[in-house]
């Protein structure tokens, strides 16, 4: 019970910090830029610490992330030119540099979970920025809109409640038991039904989308969202581990709180590229 109390006051305070900062452009970018950093960090210790023959420059590959969410948002926001990335690209150059004088054991590895930390991470986590400014066809200037990427939060809480309440109810069928045994088909189900109900009332008073469309994304983030979670439990499984860290109380680490976001998002992504090309 105290821990069931203890992840509730969590949980609210955590939605709460992510629907209020999106009020705000600056504030959005300050806080994602936090998560963005908190959560390379926490990446980068767990590889050095139980992948074997394994060392990561984790203050680098933070604040190589950080820059990159930053360097996005400013970019998009319109309020710094492409310019802006130049330091993040050096700073990769140098971690691939870096190699051949650090003697490290198995240099490879270090290359490889270096450039993971930025593509699992870094990158979709600017994506919240892609989706937050647009251009207007009419003026041309660009405009902050938070419906979208938060509602790519919503669709996955809501994801989650739904698939937790189907699946304590009726779940039998196991989704994916070698990687997470605890999901269920019936779960998931259950999930993306309740996120298609959500997706319609969403589309009653946001016009950025029909109807069909706010629809199509909810079923995309649900099914990304899903795959995002399994990732993440498979990195674990790998590691032998339970949870990625300890900073949100009852909940584990930044990787458990955000790993269906870094699938949802670029997949989100794509499939708003796509709807606007029809």
């Amino acid at each position: 019970m105290k821990n069931l109390i203890v992840r509730a006051i969590t949980g609210v305070f955590f939605v709460a910090a992510i629907v209020v900062s999106f009020l705000n452009p600056v504030a959005m970018a300050l806080l994602f830029a936090l998560v963005t950093g908190l959560t390379i960090w926490e990446f980068t210790g767990l590889v050095n610490d139980h992948v074997g023959q394994t060392t990561v420059n984790r203050p680098i590959c933070t604040v190589s992330g950080v820059w990159f969410f930053l360097s996005v948002y400013a970019y998009c926001y319109g309020i710094a030119p492409s310019a802006v990335f130049l330091a993040y690209l050096f700073s990769i150059v140098y971690l691939f540099i870096s190699e051949l004088y650090l003697k490290h054991e198995n240099p490879i590895s270090d290359w490889a979970y270096t450039m993971l930390s930025q593509m699992y991470i870094a990158i979709p986590f600017s994506l919240i920025n892609v989706l937050a400014f647009q251009s207007s066809s009419a003026d041309g200037a660009i405009h902050y809109n938070y419906i979208l990427p938060l509602s790519i939060f919503i669709f996955l809480w809501t994801s989650d409640t739904g698939a937790y309440c189907s699946g304590s109810l009726f779940g039998k069928h196991k989704l994916f038991p070698r990687v997470s045994p605890g999901k269920s088909w019936e779960g998931s189900i259950g999930g993306a039904i309740l996120v298609l109900i959500v997706a319609y009332i969403i589309s009653t008073f946001s016009h950025q989308l029909t109807p069909l469309q706010w629809m199509g994304l909810g079923l995309v983030v649900v099914v990304f969202g899903t795959w995002g979670d399994l990732v993440e439990s498979l990195f674990k499984r790998t590691l032998g581990i339970k949870d990625s860290g300890n900073i949100l109380p009852g909940h584990g680490g930044m990787l458990d709180r955000f790993d269906s976001s870094l699938m949802a998002f670029p997949a989100a992504a794509i499939y708003l590229y796509i709807v606007s090309l029809a």
